[in-house]
């Protein structure tokens, strides 16, 4: 009996981050190596859930969104075998400081960041059903931020960086061509 609260215990601080400070650089340094395309990493605020597919892995970093997800960024630009797709809320676009304080700082600095990258806009619920949906096969790391302005999350699809869609679409043009299906 013992045991098994001992391993439940771990599973919990080692899967979720609660209750116990965690090197979120170092599970992040960790998992990109073993990540190829199809995987997600998220960094995320405060009130993102904790999801409960198995696929998912949830930490919690105490830091700043936008230092987390430059570093996130910063380490995938060192990979040479995987390159982000990356998805913001949709909401985000329709927030004001009004509504949500420093949302408008915080879409600047996204923008900077961005500004050489093409970003898609998702709505949120459509997102987090996506990711539901990947981690059915596929392995999904959350950092969750101190971030407390809604709709802040960054969703980065991983692709592959040395084999892009032209050419993919070459490669099945070619196999179409020889009558391989």
């Amino acid at each position: 009996m013992k045991k098994i609260l001992l391993a439940g215990l771990f599973c919990t601080m080692m899967c979720w981050g609660a209750d116990t400070p965690v090197n979120w650089q170092q599970i992040l340094a960790d998992r990109i190596p073993a990540y190829g395309h199809r995987n997600w990493i998220v960094v995320a605020d405060s009130a993102y859930p904790a999801q409960a597919k198995d696929g998912i892995e949830t930490v919690v970093a105490d830091a700043d969104q936008i230092h987390v997800l430059e570093t996130v960024l910063r380490t995938l630009a060192k990979s040479r075998h995987v390159t982000p797709i990356i998805h913001t809320d949709l909401e985000l676009n329709y927030l004001d400081d009004a509504q949500a304080p420093g949302v408008e700082v915080y879409r600047d600095k996204l923008a900077g960041m961005f500004k050489d990258m093409t970003v898609d806009a998702m709505p949120h619920e459509a997102l987090i059903a996506k990711l539901d949906e990947v981690s059915k096969t596929f392995r999904v790391l959350i950092i969750k931020t101190n971030m407390t302005v809604p709709y802040t999350t960054v969703f980065l699809q991983l692709d592959c960086a040395y084999w892009g869609p032209d050419a993919e679409k070459g490669l099945r043009a070619k196999m179409a061509a020889a009558g391989v299906r």
